[in-house]
């Protein structure tokens, strides 16, 4: 085997276990930011059933996939509040 060929698989190596390390951080990460988007759009009881149930691999499928049928979220998101027209 060739001087490169062992250094192309040795790097290969080192950065594949160096990502792997590296992946529950960047999980982490997408999780606590979509969570806290979930929360600020359908309150804080709503958002955090929300993210929980998406969380879990099978029950996440399933509640995607009904309200893909039903055409609504379980969790509707907050109502907008529209503040009122000041007087000129």
């Amino acid at each position: 085997m060739r001087f490169s060929q062992q250094l192309g698989r040795y790097t290969s190596r080192r950065a594949t276990r160096r990502l792997a390390r590296e992946l529950p951080w960047v999980g982490a990460a997408i999780v606590l930011f979509t969570a806290g988007r979930a929360i600020r759009r359908k309150g804080m009881l709503g958002g955090t059933l929300h993210t929980a149930l998406d969380f879990l691999p099978f029950v996440g499928a399933v509640k995607i996939t009904a309200e893909l049928l039903r055409g609504r979220d379980f969790f509707p998101d907050k109502p907008l509040t529209v503040p009122p027209a000041s007087p000129r």
